[in-house]
Parts: structure tokens; C-alpha cells; sequence
């Protein structure tokens, strides 16, 4: 597969993880906290094939091909920074919502 097309695939992979993270939050929030860790599960899939993505760009760059670094890259690396983040946060965010359910029923 080619560079760019590797670029593109991490961009969708790493925006999917992001939606699904943010979806966690939603369903959390709503007290669906069965498919939060679903959608938590999803985003997490989500991260797994970005990185794999990622890890085909090194083991590229590390074969001697060369990787241009342009905006697209650049985007590319931004959406897997976010989701990221929105990942370890919706993880956070679904924790905190599971212990005031648990608090409301106390």
C-alpha cells in the first residue's frame, strides 16, 4: 500500500476512534453505561488499526523508503493525537458517570 494511501487510512482509522470516544461520553451522560464501554471498545479497536498504520509508515521509513512529511501527514498525526486523547478522556468520563450512577442507587 502506498504512503498516501496509508496516510488516508489513518486519518479515517483515528477519526472512527475519535467519534467513538466522544459517543462514550453521549451514552455515559444519558446513564447507558453498558454501551458506553461498548463504544469505548469500538474506539479502542478504532486506535489498533491507526497504529497499525502507523507502525507500516516506520517500518517503511526504517527500510529506507522515505516518508514525506506534508500537511496531509501532518493532519494525519493531529487525528491520532486527538483521538488519542478523547480516548483516555471518554475513559475517564465513563468511570466518573459509572461511580454517580452507582451513588444515585445508594
Amino acid at each position: 500500500m502506498d504512503n498516501e494511501m496509508l496516510i488516508m487510512n489513518l486519518i479515517v482509522d483515528a477519526g472512527n476512534a475519535r467519534s467513538y470516544a466522544m459517543e462514550a461520553i453521549r451514552l455515559a451522560k444519558e446513564g447507558a453505561l453498558e454501551e458506553a464501554e461498548t463504544s469505548l471498545q469500538n474506539a479502542d479497536a478504532e486506535m489498533v488499526k491507526a497504529h497499525h498504520a502507523q507502525t507500516d509508515l516506520i517500518q517503511n521509513e526504517a527500510k529506507g523508503g522515505h516518508t514525506e512529511i506534508n500537511l496531509f501527514m501532518v493532519h494525519a498525526q493531529d487525528h491520532v493525537m486527538t483521538a488519542i486523547l478523547a480516548k483516555d478522556l471518554a475513559r475517564e468520563f465513563v468511570g466518573l458517570y459509572r461511580k454517580l450512577s452507582v451513588r444515585r442507587e445508594s
